[in-house]
């Protein structure tokens, strides 16, 4: 049985490497998703003004200038996105990066390389509750 469609469920994509936020692009909106791709911290703040629907943030940590980290602490202070589930891209090694992250209430972090399989799967988890478990999707939890 196949999952159920996103059906327009809004996404931000935060990476200032293009083909990253293409390919999240791409198979988020095979889905069913809306996808909005920002590729730094102002563009990203940007879209969150201009689209209060959005149901989730998938992040990358290392951007110039803003960085993800600053991106959290900015959206967390507003009321409206304290609560906006984000998923957060990192390369390893970051580990004082990590905590500080988790200290900011963030729903998963993932390591890149990723699968964007694995990606799609925990977005789902997210934003549509009715979806597949992650081990329909074939993803082990952690």
């Amino acid at each position: 049985m196949s999952a159920p469609a996103a059906h327009g469920v809004r996404v931000l994509v935060v990476d200032d490497e293009p083909h990253i936020g293409r390919i999240i692009r791409t198979r988020l909106e095979q889905d069913g998703f809306s996808v909005l791709v920002a590729e730094h911290g102002p563009e990203a703040l940007d879209a969150l003004q201009v689209h209060p629907e959005i149901a989730l943030l998938v992040l990358d940590l290392m951007l110039p200038g803003m960085s993800g980290i600053d991106i959290l602490r900015t959206i967390r202070q507003d009321l409206h996105w304290a609560a906006l589930p984000c998923i957060v891209l990192t390369a390893a090694g970051q580990d004082a990066q990590l905590r500080e992250v988790e200290s900011l209430g963030v729903a998963e972090i993932m390591t890149k390389p990723f699968s964007p399989r694995r990606l799609l799967a925990r977005v789902r988890a997210y934003t549509m509750p009715e979806a597949p478990s992650d081990a329909d999707a074939g993803v082990a939890s952690g």
